[in-house]
């Protein structure tokens, strides 16, 4: 069956605004192509209605043919997402600087400036609750099915599923003594690295190679068989977790990002260093790891509150010993250290006031009357 394409668009700007995309994109990936050509077409489709008197580029102004383009964005309905906007912004810009560099026409810079583009959202990570990883972890061990074990594999490397979707066959490397490592292959910002695995992840790449021998199509080095194209492979895992989530009374808008996220967080909180994090997740620049710091610093914030609020989690917890309770002085004086402490935790619960300065005097006394009691020990 032929995909369908469509016409060419019939405009008289269509071939500069083609030669100059060509022109941009002769370095770049097809989807780069498309995506700087699919943006000139919005642009011209919407001078050929709003503008039929624009037919060569010495007519283009910023107010109103650009200013316009920019207006009917951000009008359109449904809304388009902020990145979106941003990305046909950079793209029409780029062509309008190409073009005034090709046609001599210095103006066709200035019909986009760069403060016309808003800024990025700011995202931060949204890794998965203790609650809803330990029940996603559960389920796709119980299933153990090729879907299982790529999400657990997602979940205890930190990969994209792009990534893990190129995974070479024999992606698992040793590194050393009983040390291994997962070759992650170029990614999204095209940059490759190792992933050191404990055993359970080892033990997830050789069922995925499992699967992979039972699987009827012919062998082509990937991890993972594509029955199509890697695009129909990825629809089909995010249907999987969908389906998980839904079977075990999660949310179903629970992506597959977020296990990285997960991951990510993970690590921060065990202590690691922001350089091994930023290395593990194969970050091209610290401002994308710091969003994970940022998500640790909810955390911290958070923790300090419930302190706060709860103080008894900061008093000292008195020591158990399984021995009976000794008899005379020291039991005396194991009697007083239990009143302390029981007074102290009284007292680190309520309030400033008279009573609470009453309780810090009674526990001076008893500190006093301990002494004491240890000098009659010695003695």
């Amino acid at each position: 069956m032929k995909r369908w394409r469509r016409p060419p668009l019939q405009h008289p700007l269509a071939p500069a605004f083609a030669r100059a995309v060509e022109s941009l994109s002769t370095a770049l990936s097809p989807s780069s192509t498309r995506h700087y050509s699919s943006t000139v077409r919005n642009f011209l489709v919407y001078l050929a209605a709003d503008h039929p008197n624009v037919t060569r580029l010495e007519q283009l102004r910023r107010d109103p043919h650009a200013l316009g383009w920019m207006s009917r964005l951000r009008a359109q309905i449904p809304p388009l997402a902020t990145a979106t906007c941003i990305a046909r912004l950079i793209a029409l810009r780029a062509v309008f600087n190409e073009l005034a560099w090709t046609s001599k026409l210095p103006e066709l810079a200035h019909l986009l400036r760069r403060e016309d583009i808003p800024r990025s959202p700011q995202s931060l990570p949204r890794p998965l609750t203790a609650e809803q990883d330990q029940l996603l972890q559960q389920e796709c061990l119980r299933r153990n099915d090729l879907g299982g074990n790529v999400f657990l594999l997602l979940r205890h490397t930190g990969m994209r599923i792009s990534e893990c979707a190129d995974l070479s066959y024999d992606c698992l490397r040793s590194t050393g003594p009983d040390q291994w490592a997962i070759h992650v292959p170029l990614g999204k910002l095209k940059t490759e690295r190792m992933v050191p695995v404990d055993s359970f992840a080892r033990e997830l790449v050789h069922r995925l190679r499992f699967f992979r021998s039972l699987d009827p199509l012919p062998a082509d080095g990937r991890l993972l068989a594509w029955s199509g194209t890697k695009v129909g492979l990825l629809a089909r895992l995010r249907d999987y977790l969908h389906m998980v989530c839904y079977s075990v009374g999660l949310p179903t808008d629970i992506v597959p990002h977020q296990m990285r996220h997960t991951y990510g967080t993970e690590m921060l909180r065990a202590g690691m260093s922001f350089a091994t994090v930023m290395k593990l997740l194969g970050h091209t620049s610290p401002r994308m790891t710091m969003r994970y710091v940022d998500v640790t610093l909810t955390d911290l914030q958070r923790e300090f509150q419930l302190a706060r609020s709860k103080p008894r989690h900061l008093a000292p917890q008195p020591k158990t010993s399984p021995t009976p309770a000794r008899k005379g002085l020291d039991g005396l004086i194991d009697s007083v250290l239990a009143t302390q402490h029981a007074m102290e935790m009284f007292r680190r619960s309520i309030p400033n006031g008279p009573a609470r300065s009453c309780l810090s005097r009674l526990a001076n006394r008893l500190s006093k009357i301990l002494a004491v009691i240890r000098q009659l020990h010695t003695t």
